[in-house]
């Protein structure tokens, strides 16, 4: 358990831990000359029959409200001195209301200096602070007076604090490791320690972790924790960490980051969240208001961006986007406290419900029903609600980190209310099985239309057919779903055509005995410089349109491509090319290569070798730039068939193939959401809107 004090300045914080502890927490030069506590201090309590107790004492001064925040944010029992000659101060108010906007339930209100006022002003001040903690989460703590020069009340203090910690439930493990930097510095022939409260998870020695925001990764040399020798860092204790790293150094790490398992760094500067103002402000927030944002031991400038109609106002709930000036290190349920710009007052805080929102559109109905699931503290009801909104579908790999779970807990979670799994690269992604069931129905509804309407064409373009069904998944999950069904043999894949499984194309049967004439000549040994329209005419002397009419028809057919005007090439032959050029870009310095290279691999004519360039950059297969060419890899797949084992392990596959060009693709651009930017309810308002500044 982690005690954190608070209370106004010079009223006996420090001396009231070093009577707990025997630990002077004023370790600095400056606070021993000027007897204030000015950074964050530290003391441990061996307790017998639980674990050691570790202590946070903060400043009490106005001015270090933030260092403060930065200590108050990982603690579990608040220890709030009240000096009692002076009773409640600025300082207590304004540390009492973090602690309520914290959500810290556990603590004891300490009347220090009690020995130097009559019985008659403690049971006065009792009464005063019995009214102050009403409101707020301490409403039940116990008030003890004290004098830690008489030693009056110590011992029912530490008795109180003991007995919570007896009775104090761990915070769980499960989850991803995340500790919040609050110190940084360097031992001799150890190297850089880090100290923080960890917030989840665990993490042992030799594990390798990721410094957030900046992105440092590092290994673990050793841990203490709670001020001892220790193999592991769990949730709730107080660790300090020995890294190593080439980048890391005292420098590189400061307060404010956090060290946390790899697989959770994702830093954000955009974030929705749950707002409460407090009661004593004086005015509303408004519209794209500035704060300072605490969160865990970080501080951060903000402004507020409203989610709701009206200006928040004081002593109300609401919800808001907080677009940060730099990213930070967060997790969806975390707890934060807003302060204005010129640190002289605390405003509110609340809790982060989505760190990956839109930066438009974030007041629709659909938005607001997928914060209304975000909100839901419980995973297995967050991830059932989320499913239940548009868009009907939802990242749970993401979900995972941004809430700081561990894979397999998310993955169980999702196994066990049978969720349909779609496993694309890094991220998997989940449907509810009675919107998968829905989104299949529609997707064979769609093909047996397009079949009738277009009997003689091989399939629907796969980017055409996603634009049409909802939910409108993203590419690479589309592409899973259809493989899925593929493997299910309800439909069949032909590159980037989509058909039913029992859909076949065939001629007329004077066209397919012509065919079985035409299509040798295009394959064998001279695949790569076929015979074009003009020749197949003479050769079998017939009408030139004839020929181009039947190679048309294989074109729509799937069976050939037009590669130039009346020059076509088997549709095999084509993936052949296209795993040719691959090969020639991986064999030069960054991937460029001539169309000389190309020619030399295909054994054809510069005037052919650019032609088919041409018709590879004109689907984006290869990039352009100057004479020079670039293979697309994330396109690679566009003319070849289903994509087995073997060559999914050989090509890195992805973006998002679209068929340009194709005689059955309709564009569905613009009709995705935009994440990003700024719409007229994310810019500043003007100075002459009512609210705008105060």
């Amino acid at each position: 358990m982690i005690v954190g004090t608070a209370g106004h300045i010079d009223h006996g914080k420090t001396s009231l831990v070093k009577a707990l502890t025997n630990v002077d927490t004023d370790r600095l030069k400056e606070e021993k000359a000027r007897g204030i506590s000015i950074d964050l201090g530290f003391a441990y309590m061996p307790v017998e029959g639980a674990e050691t107790l570790g202590f946070v004492d903060v400043p009490g001064h106005e001015k270090f409200i933030h260092t403060m925040l930065a200590g108050a944010s990982g603690i579990d029992f608040a220890l709030l001195v009240v000096a009692a000659d002076d009773g409640m101060m600025p300082q207590t108010h304004e540390h009492l209301a973090i602690i309520d906007l914290l959500g810290i339930e556990y603590g004891v209100v300490a009347l220090t200096k009690s020995d130097v006022v009559p019985k008659e002003r403690l049971i006065q001040l009792e009464t005063t602070i019995r009214s102050e903690l009403a409101g707020t989460a301490l409403r039940d703590v116990p008030i003890i007076a004290v004098s830690t020069v008489s030693g009056q009340g110590l011992a029912a203090l530490r008795e109180v604090i003991v007995g919570a910690a007896r009775q104090f439930t761990r915070r769980s493990a499960a989850g991803g490791f995340r500790l919040a930097v609050d110190r940084s510095f360097t031992i001799h022939g150890a190297g850089t320690v880090v100290t923080g409260t960890v917030l989840s998870g665990m993490v042992s020695v030799d594990s390798h972790v990721t410094v957030s925001p900046s992105g440092l990764s590092a290994r673990i040399r050793s841990i203490h924790a709670q001020n001892r020798p220790s193999e592991v860092g769990r949730a709730g204790d107080r660790c300090a960490l020995n890294l190593v790293g080439a980048d890391i150094s005292k420098a590189a790490i400061t307060r404010g980051d956090m060290v946390l398992d790899s697989s959770l760094y994702a830093p954000t500067n955009r974030i929705d969240a749950t707002l409460r103002v407090l009661g004593c402000e004086r005015k509303p927030i408004g519209h794209w208001f500035p704060v300072r944002l605490h969160h865990a031991s970080t501080e951060v400038g903000a402004r507020i961006v409203l989610l709701d109609d009206e200006p928040a106002a004081p002593g109300t709930r609401t919800r808001v986007q907080l677009v940060l000036d730099r990213p930070v290190a967060a997790a969806v349920g975390d707890r934060y406290v807003i302060r204005d710009t010129s640190a002289q007052r605390t405003i509110g805080g609340g809790r982060f419900v989505d760190l990956r929102p839109p930066g438009r559109k974030r007041r629709t109905a659909e938005r607001r029903a997928q914060l209304d699931a975000q909100e839901l503290i419980e995973p297995d009801r967050a991830m059932a609600a989320l499913l239940a909104v548009s868009p009907f579908y939802l990242d749970i790999t993401a979900f995972a980190r941004d809430r700081a779970m561990a894979w397999k807990d998310v993955s169980a979670l999702a196994q066990a209310t049978g969720v349909v799994q779609l496993s694309v690269e890094t991220s998997v992604f989940a449907m509810s099985l009675g919107h998968w069931k829905e989104f299949k129905r529609d997707l064979l509804d769609r093909l047996a239309t397009f079949h009738a309407d277009n009997p003689d064409l091989l399939g629907i373009g796969i980017e055409r057919l996603r634009s049409q069904l909802e939910p409108r998944l993203p590419l690479s999950a589309f592409r899973s779903a259809l493989q899925s069904l593929a493997r299910s043999g309800d439909i069949g894949l032909e590159g980037a055509w989509v058909r039913l499984a029992g859909h076949e194309v065939t001629m007329a049967p004077a066209d397919e005995r012509f065919w079985k004439e035409i299509e040798p000549l295009l394959g064998g040994a001279d695949r790569f410089r076929p015979p074009r329209v003009r020749d197949l005419a003479e050769l079998f002397a017939m009408p030139e349109s004839r020929v181009r009419q039947l190679l048309k028809l294989g074109g729509r057919m799937g069976k050939v491509h037009e590669i130039a005007h009346d020059h076509f090439f088997l549709r095999g032959t084509v993936a052949e090319m296209v795993m040719i050029a691959a090969e020639v870009s991986l064999a030069t310095a960054e991937g460029w290569f001539t169309a000389a290279q190309f020619r030399d691999r295909v054994e054809n004519g510069r005037k052919v070798a650019i032609q088919i360039l041409d018709f590879f950059d004109h689907h984006s297969i290869t990039l352009r730039r100057g004479d020079l060419r670039r293979v697309n890899r994330n396109r690679l797949d566009f003319f070849a068939g289903p994509i087995d084992g073997a060559r999914a392990r050989n090509v890195v596959f992805g973006g998002e193939t679209s068929p340009v060009g194709r005689p059955d693709f309709k564009s569905g651009r613009g009709r995705e959401t935009v994440f990003g930017g700024f719409d007229s309810h994310s810019l500043p308002p003007s100075s002459t809107n009512p609210g705008s500044s105060r």
